[in-house]
C-alpha cells in the first residue's frame, strides 16, 4: 500500500494573459495574420464583460486560419513574464503551495510556459491544426468563465485543499467566477468590473499579492 501524497499548503491560482505574463497571446499570433487591432479590440470588449467569451473566442481564433503551426514556436519566444511573476510563484512553492494555471489562452503556449516555472496544473483552449496550418477553429470545449472556476476547484480536490485555501488572481471578466470561488480573489491590473468585485487589487507587479493576508509570511 503506497502513501497517499501529504496536502499541498495551499493553492494559488492564476489566469495567464495579461496576468500571468504581460500580453494576450492571441493577439501576438494575429499580429502574424495582420489581425491585431481587430483582434485586439474584440479582446480589450470581452476582457471588460461586454461580450461574450466563447462567441468572442471564435471569432477572433477564425483570424488566424491558414497561418503555419510553425507560428507557435515564433510566438512563445516573444512572450514576456509580468512583473514579479518568477518571484511569487517560487516563493509560494518554497512554501509548499500549489500553483496551477488556467487560460482562455492556448495549451500550445501555456504548457511550456508552466514547465518552465516547474507548475505541472494548467488547462486552457487547443488550436485546431489541419495539415500543418491552424483551422481558425478551437478543438474541444471553450476554457470560459465557467470553466475557469471549475478548474480551481478540481486542483483544490488533486493537491487536497479546502477552498478557503485557495487564492485566485486574474485580470478579465472571464476571471470572476474563478475570483468568487476561491478563498481570496485577487484582481491584477484589471478592468474596473474585476476589481469592484474582487477581495483585493494589485498594480504593477505579481508579487505585491505576497503581502496580502493569505500569502503574507
Amino acid at each position: 500500500m503506497t502513501d497517499r501524497p501529504r496536502p499541498a499548503a495551499g493553492l494559488l491560482v492564476m489566469d495567464v494573459d495579461s496576468t500571468l505574463i504581460t500580453s494576450e497571446v492571441i493577439e501576438l499570433l494575429a499580429e502574424h495574420a495582420g489581425s491585431r487591432a481587430r483582434v485586439a479590440e474584440v479582446t480589450e470588449r470581452a476582457m471588460r464583460g461586454e461580450l461574450d467569451f466563447t462567441a468572442s473566442l471564435h471569432e477572433r481564433v477564425a483570424t488566424l486560419a491558414g497561418l503555419p503551426e510553425s507560428v507557435l514556436a515564433l510566438v512563445a519566444h516573444e512572450i514576456e513574464l509580468s512583473p514579479g511573476a518568477r518571484e511569487l510563484v517560487a516563493d509560494v512553492q518554497g512554501r509548499g503551495w500549489a500553483v496551477g494555471l488556467v487560460s482562455g489562452g492556448f495549451v500550445e503556449l501555456v504548457a511550456p510556459l508552466a514547465a518552465s516555472l516547474g507548475i505541472d496544473l494548467f488547462r486552457a483552449n487547443a488550436l485546431e491544426v489541419a495539415d500543418g496550418h491552424l483551422t481558425g477553429r478551437v478543438s474541444g470545449p471553450v476554457v470560459d468563465r465557467a470553466a475557469k472556476a471549475v478548474a480551481l476547484r478540481e486542483y483544490a480536490t488533486a493537491v487536497g485543499v479546502p477552498l478557503e485555501r485557495t487564492v485566485a488572481i486574474g485580470d478579465g471578466a472571464n476571471d470572476l467566477d474563478m475570483l468568487a470561488t476561491a478563498g481570496f480573489g485577487i484582481a491584477f491590473n484589471a478592468k474596473p468590473v474585476v476589481a469592484a468585485q474582487a477581495d483585493a487589487t494589485i498594480e504593477g507587479r505579481l508579487d505585491a499579492a505576497l503581502a496580502l493576508p493569505p500569502l503574507a509570511r
